[in-house]
């Protein structure tokens, strides 16, 4: 294959090659070791080394060098892993290149036309690989090893592998690393040594490249408290990206329990590719760049040159194409790039076909020039093709006539407020000439002259004027349509018309949990300022959150966003801060506004390294920077308009918009850098919060043209020994200082933080649940940590803004699954039947969940309780329900939720008081049959099992010896003494035929009870249970009322208490040993996990 053209010193190298071929500029040569003559020591020596390294990174047996007769310096431009690829590869450049050389005067010139050749040859190479998947044949050899080497489910999709070095201290073991959708794993087999690692992504904390004095590039990977140090790579970049897509991904799927519907890409686990991978992190790139919707793919890249009108040259730079969009971003430094709606472009014109060149005329008499794009023709084809499928109405309407970017606006709806609320109370006074109304009309007149050389909307060029115009301060009349075309609403408002009016009706008198938590926080937001003091404000942003809220059910409705939305119905119409709020919940501050803010979390990790990085002599007096994160934790969430006068946030929001986070992360580096003596000098956490504060609270707009009765500022900023902080001066201190902060930098760290944040909430959840559960319990805390891992995979509901206990939930299909992995008994044991049973039973709140708590309780009575403790439970499993009903497990989030049942609830469990065995209800006829047939079904397999049947039995005569007992004094007892008979009669509406005579072996045993599942017959000390829908419903025994006429006893159902069967079990010494028997934890455990992993495989 070609290869890109790189020098080589052919003098250290004659000994390893043989030149084959050669003339005037080229040279064909082969590797000793390989074809003819490739015996001798050296040649021995030779393929020796080439066979133990790997496939990927073994260097190929033929290559084709380039050289000049008047100069020593050769470029390998060719490779080939056969006689016959070298052999075309030389023909070509004999048939193609050879005559054409001829005519070149210089050596450089020539060097220079063969390497542009060889790069052209690669790149339209590289468009068909792009087409193909891998060597199918070498990918299905590896995916053979994958799997008998790691045993792992056998759905588990191999996505890449990569041949490295693993380094087991300070020796490193040469093998294969394999990437999967779910695991991490690296094999290893030299010298009889056989290393075998598999790393579950969800277990990584840390994954980061690094460098030391033995390694110059390595890959560190923290897991589970180990550390693992891969190295080595042909291509560690890309590695690196693709095992961060892995990790990114294996998080989200476990944080949001969803499979990503709107990415086809990783919408199913089976599909996902290294290309697909590679594809999905692009896109998300460049979404980000030019802040499109997130419906936008890149499909195409082309390298061209356009011309700049306001500088007079050519910018070189790339064209990327979407599915509605064209852009640019220039390569050469001067940080021009533009957005091109495809609904504004008009017709494409090709005026020069010799120097590639190509016109796209835009609506408002624009037109761009680009030059020198390669496959020019097929730019133009797919424009004009775009062109005429997205003629629409919806996209025909020209920003021309709103001199702006307000596209999309539907008048259908009078509720909906068609002004920014600062111009209704606060308008614009044209004839005010005081000093700050003269330099706001010179802000408008700079960014009008911007605008007629850079163009206006959204086809703006944006450049480092713009950006110095936005450090400035953006004018108030101008901040809601720059805010719109900065942040990209525009474009989602112009594509979706009408949208939000139809919201705003559909959410009309809907009532949720987020609703009401938003009609808590209205009157919070902005409180001083007159807009939110009437119902025009309040209804207002009344109507955007509950909007949003019913757009995003899985955000909903989160506190500080209450705050944002205020500041953007200052300067935006209704809808366009709707638009506003949709752009900065789900693309510039994503995972920020759920209930564990994990976007925010990560930001702040981001804002920690940075402070380590620029601030280092904070660093050494504060080792432990977690303060700031607490401090600033406002700052990331509410743009700093939480703690600024809401005249010097704007200024902050305007930077925000243009430049997202990093602004953000700017500004605070800056913050502390101005406190930094001051920092310095704090003695603990609360002088320093005091001093953050009191600086916050001198910083002033001087340029605010704002009137007192809107400004914020405080009056304490006012006082003489308080030195005042222009936003102006400490937003271009903060550009100055850190603006070499690049956006690309602070995407790496976030990916690297992510990984971590999220281990650390998991692992803080973890903590807190096994703190409180090893309270209640006696496992050991090796054992909980176990159960705690078999819960999790297995776990249905997974809702992290409910209380740590409640986070992680098991419906009654997944407690059914684990309970018959860690039940005690063998497997005769009716499971299913059981399973349900205490579901039922431990389900106290009837919400079809099951918590780990309730869980861990239920197995410690089977593993350790007392001998009373574990009879109890069995007893309790046979006992019906309250209700007898098992609910499904609520919607949350939906529907309103009743927060006075909760405290109910919460009060009941905390009166709760130890139950005694004589509150324990009376067991009836069906019900004791149903226990009997459960003993004998755990005696099944046990070596005693022969003894263990005539022991019930035993205890069965006993009881019914002792129930004959029963009514021969109750025959002799009054009808009005009857309830204090050791036995409670039923009434004949529950009665069974007969009463049993004698009890015998389970195969007598029949007629399971109605309100429990059917259970076939026990033969031979086997079961088959079979659980229908009428295991999900059961009513309680009748009761005899007042008026119910005496019964005889042939007619009376007998029944027996808790302390009779407990009696009666003590006096068989044989039950007594089989239930107290001691349960073998690890080994259960052991088995349970092994178990859970085939039950994968069969998934």
């Amino acid at each position: 294959m070609w290869l890109k053209p790189e020098e080589v010193l052919l003098k250290n190298a004659l000994k390893l090659w043989v030149t084959e071929k050669c003339n005037d500029y080229f040279i064909l040569q082969r590797r000793r070791g390989y074809g003819e003559g490739s015996g001798g020591l050296t040649g021995l020596l030779v393929g020796t080394l080439d066979t133990v390294l790997d496939s990927t990174a073994k260097v190929a047996p033929f290559r084709i060098l380039h050289q000049t007769p008047d100069s020593q310096v050769y470029w390998n431009i060719a490779c080939g892993a056969s006689q016959e690829e070298i052999t075309q590869h030389w023909e070509w450049l004999q048939q193609n290149i050879m005559r054409t050389l001829s005519v070149f005067d210089s050596s450089e010139d020539i060097t220079s036309f063969v390497q542009g050749k060889i790069r052209g040859l690669i790149a339209e190479e590289g468009k068909v690989s792009l087409v193909q998947e891998d060597d199918p044949e070498k990918f299905r050899e590896a995916l053979l090893r994958f799997e008998s080497w790691f045993c792992l489910p056998e759905k588990e999709k191999l996505v890449t592998y990569y041949s490295c070095s693993y380094w087991r201290g300070r020796v490193p073991c040469q093998g294969w690393l394999y990437l999967s959708t779910n695991f991490l794993c690296f094999y290893s087999y030299l010298l009889g040594n056989e290393v075998k690692l598999v790393v579950s992504w969800v277990e990584i904390s840390r994954l980061e490249k690094m460098s030391s004095v033995l390694l110059t590039e390595s890959i560190r990977v923290c897991a589970g408290g180990e550390e693992y140090v891969f190295s080595m790579f042909l291509h560690l970049q890309q590695t690196f990206l693709i095992m961060e897509q892995l990790g990114n991904y294996a998080v989200r799927r476990l944080i949001d329990k969803e499979m990503f519907p709107d990415d086809h890409i990783l919408s199913d686990p089976l599909q996902i590719t290294k290309r697909g991978l590679e594809t999905h992190a692009r896109n998300e790139a460049f979404r980000a760049f030019f802040r499109l919707p997130r419906e936008e793919n890149l499909l195409e890249v082309y390298e061209s040159f356009l011309w700049v009108p306001f500088s007079h040259f050519n910018t070189l730079g790339k064209i990327c194409v979407s599915e509605n969009y064209m852009c640019f971003a220039s390569q050469d430094g001067s940080q021009c790039h533009l957005i091109i709606p495809i609904r504004e472009i008009l017709s494409v014109e090709k005026p020069d076909r010799s120097s590639r060149a190509l016109t796209v005329c835009l609506r408002g008499k624009r037109a761009l020039k680009f030059s020198e794009v390669r496959d020019f023709e097929r730019l133009a084809g797919t424009i004009r093709r775009k062109c005429g499928s997205t003629a629409s109405p919806q996209h025909s309407v020209s920003n021309q006539d709103e001199e702006g970017v307000m596209v999309g606006q539907k008048d259908s709806s009078k509720a909906v407020s068609t002004e920014a609320l600062m111009n209704v109370f606060h308008p614009h006074d044209a004839e005010n000439l005081d000093p700050k109304m003269l330099k706001e009309k010179m802000k408008e007149q700079s960014w009008q002259i911007h605008f007629a050389e850079y163009g206006r909307g959204t086809s703006m060029f944006c450049t480092k004027k713009t950006r110095d115009l936005i450090v400035r301060g953006v004018p108030e009349m101008l901040r809601g349509e720059l805010w719109m075309l900065f942040s990209g609403a525009v474009n989602d408002m112009a594509t979706h018309p009408g949208y939000y009016t139809e919201l705003v009706e559909a959410s009309l008198g809907a009532s949720s949990l987020a609703t009401d938590e938003i009609e808590r926080d209205l009157h919070r937001s902005l409180p001083d300022h007159p807009a939110f003091q009437s119902d025009t404000g309040i209804s207002a942003l009344r109507r955007v959150l509950t909007a949003y809220a019913y757009r995003n059910p899985k955000i909903g409705y989160c506190q500080a966003m209450n705050i944002l939305t205020s500041v953007l119905l200052l300067y935006a119409k209704e809808e366009e801060a709707f638009w506003l709020l949709v752009a900065v919940c789900e693309r510039m501050l994503p995972d920020y506004f759920n209930r564990r803010i994990i976007g925010a979390l990560v930001d702040q990790a981001v804002f920690e390294d940075l402070i380590r990085v620029r601030l280092t002599q904070l660093t050494e007096h504060m080792t432990d920077l977690t303060f700031f994160s607490s401090v600033s934790l406002s700052w990331f969430l509410t743009l700093f308009i939480s703690v600024l006068p809401i005249e010097s946030a704007v200024n902050v929001v305007d930077c925000f918009f243009y430049d997202g986070i990093k602004a953000i992360l700017q500004l605070g580096l800056a913050t502390l850098d101005y406190n930094m003596d001051a920092l310095l000098c704090c003695h603990d956490d609360a002088e320093a919060v005091t001093i953050l504060n009191r600086f916050f609270d001198s910083v002033t707009n001087k340029d605010s043209p704002l009137p007192p009765t809107v400004q914020q500022a405080s009056a304490g900023s006012n006082d003489k020994g308080t030195s005042r902080v222009d936003i102006s001066d400490l937003i271009r201190e903060a550009y100055e200082k850190y603006g070499d902060i690049q956006s690309e930098e602070v995407e790496s760290m976030r990916r690297r933080n992510k990984l971590y944040v999220i281990q650390t909430l998991e692992d803080t959840t973890k903590q807190n649940v096994l703190r409180v559960v090893s309270q209640e319990v006696k496992f050991t805390a090796g054992h909980l940590d176990e159960l705690y891992a078999l819960f999790k995979v297995t776990l249905l509901h997974h809702d992290p803004s409910l209380a740590y206990l409640e986070q992680y939930q098991l419906g009654l299909s997944q407690y059914s699954l684990l309970f018959s992995l860690l039940q005690p008994w063998g497997p005769g044991t009716n499971t299913h039947s059981l399973a349900l049973w205490a579901f039922r039973l431990i389900d106290e709140n009837h919400d079809g969940l099951v918590n780990f708590k309730e869980f861990c309780g239920a197995l410690d009575i089977l593993y350790s309780g007392t001998f009373t403790e574990k009879l109890k439970f069995l007893f309790k499993l046979h006992l019906p329900p309250e209700d007898g009903v098992i609910r499904k497990s609520p919607e949350r989030g939906r529907g309103k939720v009743d927060l006075q049942a909760y405290l109910k609830q919460w009060q009941d469990e905390i009166q709760k008081k130890e139950e005694s065995i004589k509150d324990l209800p009376r067991i009836n006829q069906t019900q004791f049959i149903q226990l009997s047939k459960t003993l004998y079904a755990l005696f099944h397999g046990d070596p005693e099992e022969e003894s263990l049947f005539r022991a019930v039995a035993r205890v069965t005569s006993l009881l019914l010896r002792m129930e004959e007992v029963g009514r021969r004094l109750q025959e002799n007892t009054s009808p009005s003494k009857t309830s204090t008979s050791p036995l409670q009669p039923l009434s004949p509406a529950t009665s069974t035929t007969s009463p049993f005579q004698t009890i015998s072996p389970p195969e007598t045993i029949a007629s399971p009870r109605p309100d429990a599942a059917p259970v076939e017959t026990v033969t031979n000390g086997s079961s088959n249970p079979s659980i229908s829908s009428s295991t999900m419903e059961t009513e309680p025994a009748n009761t005899p009322s007042d008026n119910t006429a005496p019964t005889s006893p042939t007619d009376m159902e007998w029944s027996f208490s808790f302390e009779q069967i407990l009696a009666s079990l003590l006096n068989e010494p044989v039950l007594v040993r089989f239930i107290e028997k001691p349960v073998d934890t690890e080994n259960l455990l052991d088995r349970a996990r092994k178990d859970q992993l085939k039950a994968q495989m069969m998934k």
